[in-house]
């Protein structure tokens, strides 16, 4: 992964602030800016970003893995084993080191959300001032770069044809987890398949029938489908660390009058939004335009939540597509877009879409019929 004008950007910004350094203790940021992204549980992994060099701390059960991929000046491993527990067996001693090595009174950046009060403490002791750099961070992280958008591309290709496969298996009788299961082996198959040493991530849900479509976020359980039922299935992909989202809404046989109506107006809301979603609209004036649709059609109150939020190494990530937010897009912003009616007694009725912000309006990143006719699986 190229990070090097990242860094510089990153660079820029300690320089024109006067932070010496910066401490990044975010898995996503340690990725975003040094290629680098472990399973982290319980031994904490930091990055240092220096006027002139990168260092990096980690367990070392990491060492070979960091060796093979950080972009790094510098590799600092602490072990747990008796023979090496003199260079080191936690990270603390190679932060404080580190740390303790900067002149008192120094300004040193963190991204404050993701450091401890343990870690700032001990900025504090030793007299540094400290600056959040993580909002800096952030924002660099909203425009994504040709390689972020080529990564994003293909996990928008992998997750619909995952969508599409889970979909295919849909009837009475069928287990959610089932459905997910399909579209899983699906993946795995295809990128095993086109990309030799790629990593894959995953995650998805199928909650069906009134009273579970109506919980946005609930993991898929052993439920069996049954004749008449919604299903929302949502699925993410992330490939080689990158993400794309793509979510429907079916209905299990033929679908009622009211079924129809509420999924014809989340349907036109989505549209809409996807169609005025470009450069130079705000996040808000995004959010308002499919929520204006639901709110005409007297379902505003069962729109609980925004129309959608940035995606590419996190889930979620900002900047969000709230009410709220009065943040002017750019180009290379990628987005999901998924207005959502939740009505108790009825169920839930959600379609999600990938979307990438370019010169002359959007791009689609993801690809599957979003019409009744294609989502009323008979």
């Amino acid at each position: 992964m190229k990070v090097c004008h990242r860094l510089n950007d990153l660079r820029k910004h300690m320089e024109e602030n006067g932070i010496l350094a910066t401490v990044i203790m975010s898995p996503e940021n340690q990725f975003y800016l040094s290629g680098f992204k472990a399973l982290t549980y319980s031994r904490p992994i930091a990055l240092f970003v220096e006027r002139n060099k990168t260092r990096l701390i980690v367990p070392g059960l990491e060492e070979v893995h960091a060796k093979e991929v950080a972009n790094v000046d510098e590799i600092h491993v602490y072990y747990e084993h008796p023979e090496k527990a003199a260079i080191g067996t936690n990270s603390e001693e190679f932060i404080n080191k580190i740390l303790t090595g900067y002149p008192k009174g120094s300004k040193i950046g963190a991204d404050l959300a993701h450091s401890s009060a343990e870690l700032i403490l001990k900025m504090k002791d030793l007299g540094h001032e400290i600056a959040d750099v993580g909002s800096k961070i952030i924002e660099s992280r909203y425009i994504k770069d040709e390689d972020e958008i080529d990564l994003i591309t293909e996990a928008g290709r992998l997750v619909s044809l995952a969508v599409n496969e889970s979909l295919q298996v849909c009837r009475p009788g069928v287990t959610e987890l089932e459905i997910d299961a399909t579209g899983n082996n699906a993946l795995f198959a295809e990128t095993s398949r086109k990309h030799p040493n790629a990593t894959l991530g995953l995650s998805g849900m199928s909650p069906s029938g009134s009273k579970r479509t109506v919980m946005p976020h609930i993991f898929s359980n052993t439920r069996k489908l049954e004749e008449g039922d919604l299903l929302i299935h949502t699925r993410q992909v992330s490939f080689n660390g990158y993400r794309a989202e793509l979510e429907r809404t079916v209905i299990i046989g033929e679908p009622t009058k009211q079924q129809k109506q509420v999924f014809e107006v989340m349907r036109t809301a989505q549209q809409v939004a996807l169609e005025f979603i470009k450069p130079g609209v705000t996040a808000a004036e995004v959010d308002k335009v499919a929520r204006d649709v639901i709110d005409k059609e007297g379902f505003g109150e069962f729109a609980v939540h925004r129309v959608g939020h940035g995606i590419g190494i996190s889930a979620h990530e900002k900047p969000y597509l709230r009410f709220d937010n009065d943040l002017i897009l750019k180009e290379g912003m990628v987005f999901t877009i998924e207005p959502g009616v939740y009505i108790p007694g009825l169920g839930g009725f959600r379609h999600s879409d990938t979307v990438l912000l370019t010169s002359n309006g959007n791009k689609l990143v993801t690809d599957y019929s979003r019409g009744l006719e294609s989502m009323a699986l008979l």
